[in-house]
């Protein structure tokens, strides 16, 4: 039990460098990125062949967030200057990415069993191996905070509230929405790359399903640790994916349910996470306006008592 629980732990801390590029392009920017799915298999396969030629796992996980910031510059580019609708734009370059991923590795998987990898030296005792990604997890997550402060990160930011307003301020909206949308894509491919090296293979079919677990990682962290500010946020992201990896663990360990439920049970966690807040905030309205007539049916007889 508690084996799978800091296997759950480790590895929501891997995704969780995924849920933070899925909250830049579906949070800040307001942009249904589907390049996800593709990118993610494409951190694999540039880190997994870069292994087996002998490239450091360094470099080869710094050419994954290299390929993985290509990907979405042309997501990007599609979208801006092509003037293809967003989510159009995302599933085109999905598409096209599972050909370039074969492509990449020369056939449909790639193993690097045996190999050094990145997590080689820290993959036991699993304590050390949570702990080392913690704190490569939250470095990134302060990195991305600080970006976020600055002033591209604020226009980057403003795009997604208002682009607009961005742009009658003189903000190149597009440039912005490359940038964002590149990072997104980057932090994916980063986190595709270090899944290759911790399972010891790469597949092209290794990014499908991302987004919705992007996209659940988020939406639990927000529900359960709120968004008030980016800095709370970003780490309420980190602590959603630990906390869906966790979920999954206790799920698959119900007799009723098997390995093939898997997709299943993200969906239902997401619908989960997305009703829960809605009847949340419903309930809490209706209570506020069942105050509020109270205090109004009050009144008059204030009224009438002091009269009297």
């Amino acid at each position: 039990m508690l084996d799978s629980i800091y296997g759950a732990i480790a590895l929501g801390l891997i995704y969780a460098l995924m849920a933070l590029g899925v909250y830049i392009t579906f949070r800040i920017l307001d942009f249904p990125d589907l390049t996800v799915d593709g990118s993610f298999a494409t951190g694999g396969a540039i880190a997994a062949v870069m292994i087996t030629q002998g490239y450091s796992p360094w470099l080869a996980t710094l050419g994954a967030f290299v390929g993985g910031l290509a990907a979405g510059a042309c997501t990007g580019l599609l979208h801006t200057k092509g003037k293809i609708n967003g989510l159009l734009a995302g599933i085109l370059m999905m598409i096209a990415l599972y050909s370039i991923n074969i492509r990449i590795m020369g056939k449909p998987n790639v193993s690097i069993v045996n190999m050094d990898t990145l997590l080689s030296p820290i993959a036991k005792p699993i304590g050390l191996f949570i702990l080392v990604l913690l704190v490569a997890v939250l470095i990134v997550k302060l990195l991305l905070d600080a970006f976020l402060h600055t002033d591209l990160g604020l226009a980057l930011r403003a795009t997604g509230d208002n682009s607009k307003m961005i742009r009658s301020l003189g903000s190149n909206t597009d440039t912005t929405t490359v940038i964002g949308i590149s990072l997104s894509n980057g932090l994916v491919a980063v986190s595709g790359a270090l899944i290759a090296q911790q399972g010891g293979f790469a597949d092209s079919t290794m990014g499908v399903g991302m987004i919705v677990i992007g996209l659940a990682s988020v939406i639990i962290g927000e529900a359960i640790f709120g968004a008030r500010t980016v800095i709370i946020a970003t780490l309420a992201v980190v602590m959603g994916s630990i906390v869906y990896r966790i979920v999954i663990a206790l799920a698959l360990r119900v007799e009723l349910l098997e390995a093939s439920d898997l997709k299943m049970i993200t969906a239902l966690i997401v619908i989960i996470a997305l009703v829960v807040p809605t009847v949340r905030r419903t309930y809490k309205q209706r209570s506020l306006a069942r105050k509020r007539s109270a205090e109004l049916l009050a009144i008059p007889a204030m009224d009438k008592g002091g009269k009297s």
